[in-house]
């Protein structure tokens, strides 16, 4: 079977997709730049995890927003020097990068190693309860976060004008888009199908299932951590209840709403939650049907339940299908004419003679 025109395609349109959002802030507002896509960007990178470990390891995690949290923490706590909260370490802002995505990393796969021997409803939940007691670590500590949080964040200033986060945002979804996909060809992501499809076969062949469940974890942590801090530069801030319950699970919405077995599906859901979030209630007599901010998740489990009736796969699912109709449509109608066939009534004289 011949794969080189579908690849082929699909880097297309991924390179036609990157050009178009290269060149985006020339063509947009700064408002829908920087608020809107960048935030989707983020959003789509942290789902984008949620998206990976279901995917090609078979675990749904409600622990990435933790990592995305502890990420924005450790940079506030590392980078502040002499504010109300936190440790004040008052370090360089890329040696607080590195601070932050080092303890993210190493949290990411001492989680992951607990979590690496349950699976299904057992894993679901026990990562949830990693989410809770991160709420509770960083509302009750307050040496490192307290109810308030850590605010007055400044992103380096390599990254100082917003612009430059929506490029950073960009680059590494694209790197993380671009990973994820390779990862799944090397003996590491193939032995992670395996151990989804059949644990117990894995073993027995000799693989360490919990080893290869813990290190996706680990990777999923850390591009997590990642979006973690590109979110606290863009905000300037981060409190405990932006990694609270609410949160976890509109993080697995978004990936719901794309299309939880689709990474580009990641995205494609963030942008529609930002876009809802951020334009619905502006939308001409919103307000005479009840539909309020109050009430926006309410609007957004209305649009999830509409999606997953209309198909399980999410907003991707529903572009396949609709590509695959206008495949078999076009597979179907008869080849346009080009003027030069012969009438039916044509004889074999006409055509030159008989043949001998």
């Amino acid at each position: 079977m011949n794969l080189r025109p579908r690849l082929t395609g699909e880097t297309l349109a991924l390179a036609v997709l990157v050009l178009f959002l290269v060149l985006l802030p020339s063509l947009a507002t700064a408002f829908f730049v920087n608020f809107v896509m960048t935030q989707t960007l983020i959003l789509g990178l942290a789902a984008a995890t949620i998206v990976f470990l279901a995917k090609y390891g078979g675990m749904t995690s409600l622990a990435q927003l933790l990592m995305f949290g502890v990420a924005g923490f450790m940079f506030g706590n590392a980078a502040l020097e002499g504010g109300a909260r936190g440790l004040n370490l008052g370090w360089h802002p890329w040696a607080a990068v590195g601070f932050a995505i080092v303890v993210t990393t190493l949290a990411a796969f001492v989680l992951g190693a607990i979590a690496s021997r349950t699976t299904g409803i057992y894993f679901l939940m026990l990562t949830l309860v990693y989410g809770v007691i991160g709420y509770f670590v960083f509302a009750q500590i307050v040496e490192i976060s307290g109810p308030g949080g850590i605010t007055s964040i400044q992103r380096p200033d390599l990254l100082g004008p917003p612009v430059r986060l929506y490029y950073a945002g960009l680059l590494l979804s694209v790197l993380a888009y671009v990973g994820f996909r390779a990862i799944r060809r090397t003996a590491f992501g193939l032995a992670l199908q395996g151990v989804r499809d059949d644990p117990v076969r894995m073993a027995s062949l000799g693989f360490n299932v919990p080893l290869h469940r813990a290190l996706a974890f680990t990777l999923a942590g850390f591009v997590a951590g990642l979006a973690g801090l590109l979110n606290v530069w863009w905000n300037g801030q981060i409190d405990p209840a932006s990694i609270s319950i609410g949160p976890t699970l509109i993080l697995l919405i978004i990936a719901v709403i794309g299309g939880i077995s689709s990474l580009g599906g990641a995205w494609l859901g963030a942008f529609v939650y930002v876009l809802v979030f951020t334009y619905l209630r502006d939308l001409p007599l919103v307000d005479r049907i009840g539909i309020t901010e109050a009430r926006f998740n309410t609007v957004i489990g209305v649009i999830v339940l509409a999606i997953m009736v209309l198909s399980p796969e999410g907003l991707t699912g529903i572009i396949q299908r609709l590509r695959g109709r206008l495949r078999r449509r076009a597979a179907t109608e008869p080849a346009p004419s080009d003027g030069r066939s012969l009438p039916v009534h044509t004889t074999q004289k006409e055509l030159g003679g008989t043949r001998s």
